[in-house]
């Protein structure tokens, strides 16, 4: 089961917006067909609300919710959060979730470093394979600031590891294939256990920086080793 979790806002009470799920459609679309022959379902979050809303932390409030309810569904089945923006911090937020085995981060939104606030927690995702994607000309999320989190959870996750789409900003539609295509692969491999492709294996193998600042190559998706 994969569950796509739409970007958000900060702060607002206001109900979700129709086009941050609507922008979430095709990459349920996309995984939903790569993994058909599977068995895979995936299903798109729908907040209460489109704010994370400070300690309140609504989204992910909202997507442990959504794994509670696949669980009580369908049973004990292995889930992928996959996140953009907002919905990228609540994927990892919500991993500790026993049935949680994957996050896909997708340009997530976290906030400034803060000396007197706690950092991002990590220790969730020990035990969970994760994967970041950031465009490096994202004007919306810092893309050093998903670095520093991998960073952190590197040193106690080894299955982690991040791609920078050069020149992509936070919607990643510059190269939404490629962007697509490596999104499969991870959900196909950390869900069914398939052999990931080459650079995928190479970034979780690699000890930081560079599993952690791997080029998504041009093309990725066309020549993969399957």
């Amino acid at each position: 089961m994969v569950l796509i979790l739409p970007d958000g806002e900060p702060e607002s009470a206001r109900k979700p917006s129709a086009l941050s799920y609507a922008a979430a459609l095709p990459l349920g679309r996309t995984l939903a067909r790569a993994g058909r022959e599977d068995g895979l379902f995936v299903h798109t979050v729908r907040y209460r609300c489109r704010g994370w809303n400070g300690t309140d932390a609504h989204l992910a409030a909202d997507a442990t919710w959504a794994v509670e309810e696949v669980v009580r569904r369908y049973g004990d089945v292995p889930v992928c959060l996959a996140g953009h923006g907002m919905g990228g911090r609540a994927a990892l937020h919500a991993a500790g979730h026993p049935a949680v085995n994957s996050v896909l981060a997708l340009a997530p939104w976290l906030p400034e470093d803060d000396v007197a606030a706690a950092p991002e927690p990590v220790q969730q995702l020990a035990g969970r394979q994760v994967l970041i994607v950031h465009g490096t000309n994202d004007a919306r999320t810092d893309p050093e600031l998903s670095y520093r989190l991998a960073e952190r959870a590197k040193k106690t996750n080894r299955d982690t590891c991040r791609f920078e789409v050069h020149s992509d900003g936070h919607a990643l539609r510059e190269h939404q294939g490629e962007v697509q295509a490596l999104a499969s692969d991870f959900v196909l491999g950390a869900l069914f256990t398939r052999a990931y492709a080459r650079p995928v294996a190479d970034a979780l193998a690699a000890p930081p920086p560079l599993g952690l600042r791997m080029p998504l190559a041009g093309g990725f998706g066309r020549s993969l080793r399957r």
